[in-house]
């Protein structure tokens, strides 16, 4: 179990998903995963979203900005339910363009955005936005405090953010950290606990939420998937490619298993 350490080489695999986006197959496989088929690249069930959407406090006339929005999971439901402005920001466009498709059926004119855009570079006025959310993002950074701190300047005084990551258990002896490293994402190292890079960053933790039970189970349904439809993930990704996911499934579940790795939610607001 090898961790993926090429940053170009995350970008085009996230550029290619999109571009996969309207697979009937693909679809298939997040409905069952995840309970949505709008093109996800992170964990965020169905079920997590509407909890989220909860902390957020969302509704018409709030501005909500999704950070890594991707194909633009979970921003445009949330922004579809309640009633709230959206933005969506991400590197790859090729996400972003079919987000502004999905928008245009699902959204009304002029609720919506899309800015390519760095996470840690966010090119919006200072306190414009009254809720942030992104799912799984700052394990695939490398800039997590750069990030924080970015969407700390662009938030209301009584603002929130609600995220989801993947990261380290705390307190791991150094052989089983480099077990963890290998288990989870590309970035999933982070130079402090989360707690204390938010607090570096100028926000007050409200809730922390362990969602690493439902995380594994999500990942077992992925690999079962993976299994199921390995011929037709080959035809369809390339057997490396396909090889690689299914690799990545097993990797990860070891390391929820063994206590490595854990999957949680943060709800912050401005200190």
């Amino acid at each position: 179990m090898t961790a993926d350490v090429d940053e170009k080489a995350l970008f085009d695999r996230f550029t290619k998903k999109y571009e996969l986006v309207g697979s009937e197959l693909l679809k298939n496989i997040e409905r069952s995963n995840c309970g949505c088929d709008y093109g996800s690249t992170s964990f965020t069930t169905l079920d997590q979203v509407e909890k989220l959407g909860e902390m957020l406090a969302l509704k018409p006339g709030k501005r909500l900005l999704d950070i890594g929005a991707g194909a633009g999971w979970p921003g445009l439901y949330l922004a579809r339910v309640s009633g709230c402005d959206l933005t969506l920001t991400d590197l790859p466009i090729e996400g972003l363009q079919v987000a502004r498709q999905r928008a245009k059926q699902e959204l009304r004119p002029g609720s919506s955005g899309m800015i390519v855009a760095n996470g840690a570079t966010l090119p919006f006025r200072q306190g414009w936005f009254d809720a942030i959310s992104h799912a799984d993002v700052l394990c695939c950074l490398m800039e997590k405090l750069t990030v924080l701190k970015a969407c700390r300047e662009v938030v209301s005084a009584k603002g929130k953010m609600v995220f989801s990551v993947i990261l380290i258990t705390p307190g791991l002896s150094q052989a089983d950290h480099q077990k963890a490293v290998e288990s989870g994402p590309s970035f999933i190292a982070a130079e402090a606990d989360y707690p204390e890079l938010l607090d570096v960053a100028g926000w007050k933790l409200v809730e922390q939420v362990d969602l690493s039970a439902s995380f594994i189970e999500t990942l077992q349904v992925m690999l079962e998937n993976e299994i199921h439809y390995a011929s037709e993930l080959e035809d369809l990704l390339g057997t490396e490619e396909s090889l690689r996911r299914r690799s990545r499934s097993e990797a990860s579940i070891f390391g929820v298993e063994q206590g490595l790795i854990r999957r949680e939610l943060f709800h912050v607001v401005p200190a």
